[in-house]
């Protein structure tokens, strides 16, 4: 009953909102300096249009100021890539959504776990696998052999799962023979022309590169990332990612009905051992983006949060309207909400609500 109420909500709500002004970078700038955010690249498009800014600084106290390839990490926005991919292996018959995900391949560190071989690539791409988050610290030295247990029966709720998006990962990359930097860069990076973009350290990015902030403008480096992870490790642009959110929001590389894919509810994000919240109706999940009942229409959205670097996107695939930033710091969702207001102009939007719950 959720899908349709989302649905029939949505085309209720999408009737196409007036155009306006975009903001000025003084704007934008002042809100950085009210939530304490050194840096940020934020990109607006509308029917194409496209208004970029870059600004800040990518060190705080440092004059270097940050410009339209200065790299950020881009954190968990490197899901959708992840998930783009699946679905263009999914479209040559390379993966089925719906087949359990160890028969195509083991992944030792599920060796014995109850209820693992339930668990499929739809779910993944839903977070409704019922694996944690991470098991341990994915940037430790144990991580990867770490044993990988299920929290909550497969399928059964939804809880947001890093793991399971790398487990995805590791069977795309058995299926197709190729690592996921190579997967990445032939089916996405390379076709949608994002020169900025990669899921681990490139040394020539070495002399523009963001350092990351924690609530106190105190910088951290960025992570020299040895080995690609759609969970964590896409080091980006705004620009670049843009070019990515007009793929998904219009589906192109994909066939019509894999599009659709990225805009029908997979599941209804029902948040594992947790009470009803007031924007649980107006939140769903797809095969790899969030979904919200919003009051410019259904949106496509996805937080990033490596700690110290912060971004967000959402798109109006109605209005043909889409917004992406990243920050250099912990404190970037502060602003989260005034900038879809001054983007996309007044209304409800209800992700930003969802996630604070």
């Amino acid at each position: 009953m959720k899908f349709l109420f989302l649905l029939v909500l949505a085309l209720l709500c999408g009737t196409a909102s007036r155009a306006q002004p975009a903001p000025s970078a003084a704007t934008i700038l002042t809100l950085m300096q009210k939530a304490n955010v050194p840096g940020m690249q934020l990109v607006y498009t509308r029917g194409g249009k496209a208004h970029a800014y870059a600004l800040g600084q990518r060190t705080a106290g440092q004059p270097a100021a940050v410009d339209a390839t200065t790299t950020f990490e881009a954190a968990s926005l490197g899901k959708a890539v992840l998930a783009y991919v699946a679905l263009r292996l999914l479209d040559r018959g390379v993966l089925a959504l719906d087949k359990p995900l160890l028969t195509y391949c083991p992944y030792p560190r599920l060796q014995g776990a109850a209820n693992a071989d339930k668990i499929t690539a739809r779910m993944v791409l839903g977070h409704t696998t019922g694996l944690p988050n991470w098991a341990t610290n994915p940037l430790g030295p144990d991580w990867g052999t770490a044993p990988l247990r299920l929290k909550y029966a497969p399928d059964s709720c939804w809880n947001y799962s890093g793991e399971g998006y790398v487990w995805l990962q590791k069977t795309l990359e058995h299926l197709a023979g190729k690592s996921f930097e190579t997967l990445a860069r032939e089916e996405v990076f390379g076709p949608l022309g994002m020169k900025h973009s990669s899921f681990v350290w490139q040394q020539k990015r070495a002399a523009n590169v963001a350092s990351g902030h924690d609530g106190q403008s105190q910088p951290v480096p960025i992570s020299h990332f040895p080995a690609a992870y759609g969970a964590y490790s896409l080091l980006s642009t705004a620009t670049d990612y843009s070019r990515f959110l007009q793929a998904v929001m219009t589906g192109r590389g994909l066939k019509p009905t894999t599009a659709q894919l990225l805009l029908a509810p997979a599941n209804e994000a029902q948040r594992c051992g947790q009470p009803t919240t007031a924007t649980d109706p107006f939140i769903a999940w797809a095969c790899g983006v969030g979904l919200a009942t919003t009051s410019h229409g259904l949106a496509q959205w996805q937080w990033g949060d490596n700690g110290n670097f912060k971004g967000f996107y959402m798109t109006l695939p109605d209005e043909k309207q889409t917004l992406v930033f990243l920050t250099n710091s912990s404190n970037g969702p502060k602003m989260t909400e005034d900038l879809l207001r001054l983007f996309f102009g007044p209304g409800e939007y209800r992700a930003p609500q969802w996630l604070a719950e």
